[in-house]
């Protein structure tokens, strides 16, 4: 199970900060990623951090986003820049022992968090 937070309202080209953590499981030994869902759109891929610590950004993200991991809190963020409404949606952080070359896919996750909403007005 994990939780998020930091979700929030915001202009166009402000910034935000979500925080994903577990209730159980300790980050450095899996695959953790954020998705995005927006309402009528598919699922989304925004990021993934390897245990060894590899980042991946999804097309529409990159040189915006940037994910990070705090050990000793036990804590992953995305830090979200120039946000845009396009990147309206809820964000959901996941996770999993691996993923693979497949970690942009929903499908690869094992568990998920309930999501928080980010609306980004123009």
């Amino acid at each position: 199970q994990l939780v998020e937070s930091g979700g929030g309202t915001v202009r166009t080209g402000a910034s935000l900060r979500l925080s994903c953590a577990p209730s159980e499981r300790p980050f450095y030994r899996e695959d953790v990623a954020w998705f995005r869902e927006a309402p009528g759109k598919e699922r989304e891929f925004v990021a993934q951090r390897r245990r060894d610590g590899h980042l991946y950004y999804g097309d529409a993200v990159k040189g915006r986003f940037t994910m990070s991991r705090d050990s000793a809190k036990n804590t992953v963020y995305l830090q979200m820049n120039s946000l845009k409404p396009e990147d309206t949606a809820v964000y959901s952080c996941a996770g999993d022992r691996y993923t693979g070359t497949d970690y942009y896919k929903p499908d690869e996750y094992d568990y998920w968090g309930q999501g928080t909403q980010v609306t980004v007005s123009s």
